[in-house]
């Protein structure tokens, strides 16, 4: 193709480009962009023959950038961020009410930071942020009471999947722990599937294991997890400096990933909670 016939860049197509980025995979981002796959594959095809090279290697586990996909990524990350600012110079800013559920699991850096970038945005926006058992979010969604949640799960639930990440065996870098000793469990006392993602996995590997620490509190696991009392589950991210992460050698089996989506309540203001989840994925780090 040569420098007439090629397809002229938009934003549209870096927007899709983003997004497969970030998650990997085509489905999930059409499912994001609100498009069929086969039109999103469509766009991509159009925006690598544009360039004139390949952005992402195919393979049965998913899409990952190439080393130009790298080199363009901030790039269009930066050009579709100044197309949305100046779109917004003359639209009508935006008021209302925004009630947003955020598990515990998720109240680290990217939900703090896309909880302010959003109200700096949005100053006309009155937001409140709920932190709670992920499980109870769908039902407050469906009923109204919340505008949009952040799902954790093992499964992606929601119209938009944002991340997937791995679950690890956590305790105290320095505890000492016997690969045949009955494993000290810390468990989440609640009906969610945090309660039994450890003793599934246990009781599939044939482990024995005592609990050691139970509470309905995350905060609370996880300092229990930190004394090194106890071993528990956690994502990937919520690790700290002081903790290990332990795996085959200490006699531990696999454990799934957690999914994160954005379940949205039909009764909310679609542009605020669109508002909303385009501050949560600008902050999430990248794939």
């Amino acid at each position: 193709m040569n420098e007439i016939e090629r397809i002229p860049l938009n934003s549209d197509l870096l927007r899709s480009f983003l997004v497969i980025a970030e998650t990997g995979n085509l489905t999930h981002a059409a499912e994001r962009l609100g498009r069929t796959q086969s039109a999103v594959s469509v766009q991509l095809r159009n925006l690598e023959e544009s360039l004139g090279t390949a952005l992402f290697d195919r393979s049965v586990k998913g899409m990952t950038l190439t080393s130009a996909g790298a080199r363009l990524l901030p790039k269009a990350d930066a050009a579709v961020s100044q197309l949305q600012d100046m779109r917004r110079l003359f639209e009508a800013p935006l008021t209302g009410h925004l009630r947003i559920g955020i598990p515990e699991d998720y109240e680290g850096p990217v939900l703090t930071d896309a909880l302010a970038k959003f109200i700096r945005m949005h100053p006309g926006v009155d937001v409140t942020a709920v932190s709670g058992c992920t499980s109870n979010y769908a039902q407050s969604v469906r009923k109204g009471t919340l505008d949009m949640a952040v799902s954790s799960g093992p499964e992606p639930l929601g119209s938009m999947p944002i991340s997937k990440e791995p679950l690890v065996w956590a305790t105290r870098r320095t505890a000492h722990v016997e690969k045949d000793d009955p494993v000290p469990l810390a468990m989440l006392d609640r009906s969610s599937w945090w309660m039994t993602v450890a003793t599934d996995a246990l009781h599939e590997a044939g482990r024995d294991y005592r609990v050691a620490f139970r509470s309905e509190s995350f905060g609370s696991m996880l300092s229990a997890l930190r004394s090194g009392i106890a071993i528990g589950v956690l994502p990937a991210s919520c690790v700290s400096e002081e903790m290990q992460v332990l795996g085959d050698d200490h006699g531990l089996p696999p454990l799934p990933h957690i999914h994160r989506s954005l379940l949205f309540s039909a009764k909310a203001d679609p542009d605020v909670t669109q508002a909303m989840a385009e501050a949560i994925i600008a902050t999430l780090p990248e794939r």
